[in-house]
């Protein structure tokens, strides 16, 4: 049943909960651990943190809309066009959930 609600957009915080570049907050979505923060461009981007030995946090699509911050955690949902490049960035798509 997690499976069915892990998929589409979730809410996570306000953009104001991080309001300075190199800000950060973690949240756990469905058992998950995930890092939202603000780079040095102003963006927000997301990572899910995953455990040793499988590696480095991996990019999770993150949308601001409205001042508040959605994450995906459906993999299905995160397809590249060309996959030497990443496309991992703050999108202002509405979310299925909104």
């Amino acid at each position: 049943m997690a499976t069915a609600y892990r998929s589409g957009w979730h809410f996570i915080d306000l953009v104001t909960a991080i309001p300075h570049s190199g800000d950060s907050l973690m949240v756990t979505v469905f058992g998950e651990p995930v890092v939202v923060t603000r780079d040095e461009d102003e963006d927000v981007r997301a990572y899910r943190c995953l455990r040793k030995p499988r590696g480095a946090p991996q990019p999770v699509r993150c949308a601001i809309r409205y001042g508040m911050i959605f994450v995906n955690l459906d993999q299905r949902d995160h397809r590249l066009a060309d996959p030497g490049v990443s496309d991992v960035r703050t999108i202002s798509a509405t979310p299925r959930s909104a």
